[in-house]
């Protein structure tokens, strides 16, 4: 059966929307990721205009995200307090990020700009997670010079001011750290049409020294409240949220969510790593033959009427 989306001015089968859902949702659920860096190409690949797609994919997030942090509120996996000086951050960078969209759309070629961006984060923070995971996995002889740059690296953190400790994630960090991190997820969530987790996750693993499944659910938590701004901010802006493709979308990613969490807490912290880089990696390089393999789609984005 085919719907028309008014906003996007497109037909689509439902059960398409419905299944990219149901396999986000899942993504979410799993590794604390809202799952747009996923979600956003694969609307564009059945027709969603990336505008509309980005638009009406944080408000899928908030959804994916509203089911997966409360599974994993219900198993003691959130650490509130950590999350609000994420969101302190975050409500920041959204705002600006909104900004920034206006500034690209002026340019006339912010598709490009935001694939680019797409392939730098995802590129780094990919190919950073798969070598530090599989080289804990397989517990080198480097795991002395890793110690010693973990341990230069906490003498830094700690001479910070603003010391706090988080008794949920069992550390203690200056405040200024996550609210910084998340006021940079925050531009992100507004630009890309992400939730920032795809980022969030490694910072709380790799910076933070979180247990991984409490960030899991903390970094679900800041994405919820992070989407729900954007998804205001970007409706009352510049109208490109369509909200029969968002039911749809919302359908299959709650149902996913909840999934994705039973199975999470049965795989490993680092199994939980690999799977993730992995799948950051994939779309990375799709991003990637996008940009360089159709011609005609670099003329269409650098023209920008």
């Amino acid at each position: 059966m085919y719907l028309y989306l008014p906003v996007a001015l497109t037909s689509i089968n439902v059960l398409v929307p419905v299944g990219l859902g149901l396999a986000v949702g899942l993504l979410s659920g799993l590794f604390g990721v809202g799952g747009g860096f996923l979600m956003t190409p694969l609307l564009i690949m059945f027709g969603i205009p990336s505008t509309v797609a980005a638009a009406t994919d944080s408000n899928q997030i908030v959804a994916a995200s509203t089911s997966g942090t409360y599974a994993h509120w219900k198993v003691g996996n959130v650490d509130f307090k950590m999350g609000l000086y994420l969101l302190a951050g975050g409500f920041v960078g959204g705002l600006l990020g909104v900004q920034g969209i206006k500034v690209l759309k002026a340019m006339g070629n912010a598709d490009f700009v935001i694939k680019m961006t797409y392939v730098l984060m995802l590129g780094i923070v990919g190919t950073y997670m798969f070598i530090e995971s599989v080289s804990s996995m397989r517990k080198n002889k480097t795991q002395e010079v890793k110690e010693e740059r973990q341990s230069a690296a906490g003498r830094f953190l700690s001479s910070l001011p603003m010391q706090t400790h988080f008794e949920k994630s069992g550390v203690t960090h200056s405040a200024l750290i996550p609210i910084i991190f998340g006021g940079f997820v925050g531009v992100l969530a507004a630009v890309m049409g992400v939730g920032g987790g795809f980022l969030m996750v490694p910072v709380m693993v790799y910076i933070l020294r979180m247990p991984m499944h409490v960030v899991v659910g903390t970094s679900l938590f800041q994405i919820l409240f992070n989407c729900i701004e954007v998804t205001f901010l970007q409706a009352t802006t510049n109208h490109s949220v369509d909200f029969i493709l968002a039911v749809l979308l919302l359908l299959g990613s709650t149902v996913g969510a909840q999934v994705g969490a039973v199975f999470g807490r049965k795989l490993k912290g680092e199994q939980l790593k690999v799977i993730l880089a992995v799948i950051v990696l994939a779309v990375t390089v799709k991003i990637i033959f996008e940009l360089t393999l159709p011609p005609a789609l670099l003329l269409g984005q650098s023209g920008g009427h």
